[in-house]
């Protein structure tokens, strides 16, 4: 770290009630349950899928200060490109889970409370906009057994769970109840000018029947250059950030809950020059009435969801020379509308524990619908005599898709659970267009109606959890998947540095046949966890974005992909150090195109994009005193490509995390965190030309945490 960067404080205030803070009562710990995989709450072990879940205090003592780089402690976690949210085009935010993805959009569904928070036009996720304040925990499915969430979930389901305002309703059906504190908050200062606060605040006006919760975050940062060897034209990617939540929750009746939530957000972006630049916003909405569960067959648990959303954004692209000494606006594509609103009703018979002791099977069933419209308005051909664009282009459509599920769980013996889903949907793209104009003589120059079009897909799955002693599980599932193009690769195109990639309102939508095999060992006393999977997934029709010439891509299918790989995982506590824990998660992930398909033949035998073969995450934490708290975090992945052809390597890369967190009063704590300990340089970009993008280097901050 150069020695004229700032060496970074934090100051922290907190907000809350001056009330006597009420009497917490005792926890009551169970058997984890889960509900992500399948739409059922299950014991882990009776599951056929590998779920991780990480807890709201797992989460607040990550080194890294984004949430997905959070998530990157799960070695089959990525966004398109190596490089978090901190820095990189909201457009590449979408998740990869195992290397399932030749392109950017996202092939995970990401869940907040069950409503869906990929973005409706392009299905990427703006991760700065989900408050990790308020979380009670994240649940990772990997791979695409979870598909009874629908279309968006063809290579897994990332859901995180709000912690709950109010008592649980069946104690003894929850994990753990703890009264939450009645308000956090939290302040940040780091190296590259970064700051940010947050505060979220819990209250009630009839303890026991109804809470309000509100939070709040605020985040800005000066930025780091985006390329190896920056010019006189690159600038450092700033960017700023706001949100707010607002969350109501009702306790009607004994068994009946409302709750209702309103969130605003809004970024700005520097993408790393001076007219590259974007812009968000979002307003978003759900209510949510649910009834409990009971043991009764016959009073089946339920809820139903209502939610929608508004979005636009902005980006513009240009075209830097290769002195990198000035930039030619190469597109302004000044809004990018959508809505999305959708419905889930779902009913569940059954109990998790009686599932996990072998004395009763568990039911759900449900449907959901969810329609999204959007356009794309930009400019583009450039004239530089003039300094002003010739043309403007809008494009866009329509998308409504509803599904009907179902998923069943019964133990054919004592300690065999068989698990079985199925899923039909039914998607229409209706009122696809594109309309060019001459902006000088605003004559049209097309104007292209596309036809609407009807798919459907049936996705069946079934799997074994196979209990065979009490420490020892086996796993078997086979699945099927399916995922709708979105309508940012149907309609808009972008433009990279010299590379423009165009849309395609032709695509076709992915399908996947895949299956996997585990093993996972539990030691009684919890201290010693090994797993082991083995996956392969059939992936036809992929959409990746495919090289037509030096300067030219476009979306395309490819006929058939296939992703293989072993996964490997593990977590030690030695027996003489109970303050000690080790962690290690490995994924091999061998990604590549069978057949491209017409157009693509050159692909064959091609590793996917962005995808490395080796990964590997570790780390360690130790409680060295009772107020102080060691978190050491690795992440290693091995040589990946640029492009579809293989021809711009990444170089492997090692990334160390470090935080240090002392609790100062049991009200007060500080944490000192650096990323990139060792201030290696990360590929995150190539161009034919031999520009290298990279990630952020050694970035250190502090943080000032106070509870009441």
């Amino acid at each position: 770290m150069s020695p004229a960067r700032p060496l970074i404080f934090i100051l922290s205030f907190s907000l809350g009630s001056l009330a006597a803070e009420p009497t917490a009562p005792a926890p009551v710990t169970l058997a984890p349950v889960v509900v992500t995989a399948s739409r059922l709450p299950q014991d882990p072990a009776t599951l056929p899928l590998t779920v991780e879940s990480y807890s709201s205090a797992t989460l607040l003592a990550s080194p890294a200060l984004t949430l997905d780089d959070t998530l990157r402690r799960s070695a089959a976690f990525s966004l398109f490109r190596r490089t978090g949210s901190l820095t990189a085009n909201p457009t590449a935010q979408g998740v990869s889970l195992r290397g399932i993805g030749p392109s950017g959009a996202s092939r995970a569904l990401v869940l907040l409370d069950g409503v869906p928070v990929n973005d409706p036009f392009g299905g990427w996720i703006a991760w700065s906009k989900l408050p990790l304040n308020t979380l009670d925990r994240v649940e990772l499915v990997r791979g695409g057994g979870s598909s009874a969430w629908g279309g968006s979930s063809l290579g897994g389901v990332i859901h995180l769970y709000t912690a709950p305002a109010l008592p649980p309703q069946n104690p003894d059906r929850v994990t753990q109840w703890v009264t939450p504190a009645a308000a956090t908050a939290r302040a940040t200062v780091g190296d590259f000018g970064t700051r940010a606060a947050d505060i979220a605040a819990t209250f009630s006006t009839d303890p026991g029947r109804d809470a309000f919760r509100i939070d709040a975050a605020a985040f800005a940062t000066n930025g780091v250059r985006l390329v190896r060897d920056p010019g006189p034209i690159d600038s450092r990617a700033d960017s700023r950030h706001s949100r707010a939540g607002l969350a109501w929750q009702r306790r009607i009746n004994e068994t009946t809950t409302l709750t209702t939530s309103l969130r605003a957000w809004t970024e700005e972006r520097g993408n790393g020059t001076p007219y590259q630049q974007n812009a968000s916003e979002e307003l978003a909405a759900s209510v949510t009435l649910a009834r409990d569960a009971t043991h009764a067959f016959s009073s089946p648990a339920w809820s139903l969801t209502l939610y929608g959303q508004t979005q636009d954004f902005s980006s513009t692209f240009s075209a830097v020379n290769p002195a990198r000494t000035a930039e030619t606006p190469a597109s302004d594509q000044y809004t990018v509308p959508s809505t999305a609103a959708g419905a889930s009703l779902q009913f569940t018979w059954g109990d998790a524990a009686d599932l996990a002791s072998g004395t009763g099977s568990a039911t759900t069933l449900g449907l959901d619908a969810r329609h999204v419209d959007g356009e794309t308005r930009e400019f583009f051909f450039y004239n530089l005599p003039s300094a002003s664009f010739t043309r403007e282009r809008q494009a866009g459509g329509a998308q409504t898709g509803a599904g009907l599920f179902a998923t069943h769980a019964r133990p054919l013996a004592p300690d065999l659970t068989l698990n079985l889903g199925a899923r039909l949907d039914s998607n229409r793209r209706t009122g696809g267009f594109l309309r060019e104009t001459d902006l000088a003589t605003s004559a049209t120059l097309a104007d292209t109606r596309f036809a609407d079009r009807d798919d459907f897909a049936f996705s069946p799955s079934a799997g074994l959890a196979w209990r065979a002693t009490e420490t020892l599980t086996a796993r078997a599932a086979a699945y099927t998947a399916y995922r709708t193009p979105t309508l940012n690769e149907l309609y808009r195109p972008f433009r990279i540095g010299a590379i423009t990639t165009r849309a395609n309102p032709d695509l076709d939508p992915e399908t996947l046949l895949g299956g996997e095999l585990g093993l996972a060992y539990a030691a009684p006393d919890a201290r010693l966890g090994l797993r082991a999977t083995v996956f392969q997934n059939d992936l036809s029709d992929a959409v990746g974005n495919v090289t037509l010439d030096a300067t030219t891509r476009q979306r395309r299918n490819l006929d058939s992909t296939r992703i293989r790989g072993l996964e490997l995982g593990g977590h030690w506590t030695p027996s003489a150090a109970p303050d000690l824990r080790f962690e290690i998660d490995y994924l091999l992930s061998d990604a590549r195109v069978r057949s491209g398909g017409p157009g693509a033949a050159t692909l064959d035998g091609k590793r996917l994009a962005q995808v490395p073969r080796h990964t590997v995450t570790a780390g360690a934490g130790w409680r060295a005193a009772r107020a102080t708290t060691l978190d050491l975090r690795a992440r290693w992945f091995s040589e990946q490509f640029e492009d579809d052809q293989n021809t711009l390597p990444l170089a492997s890369a090692l990334r160390l995390d470090f935080a240090v967190r002392h609790t100062i009063t049991p009200r007060l704590s500080i944490t000192l965190a650096v990323e990139n300990l060792l201030d290696a340089e990360i590929q995150t970009a190539r161009t034919a030309t031999g520009l290298v993008s990279i990630a952020p280097p050694r970035l250190a901050r502090v943080e000032l945490t106070c509870n009441w």
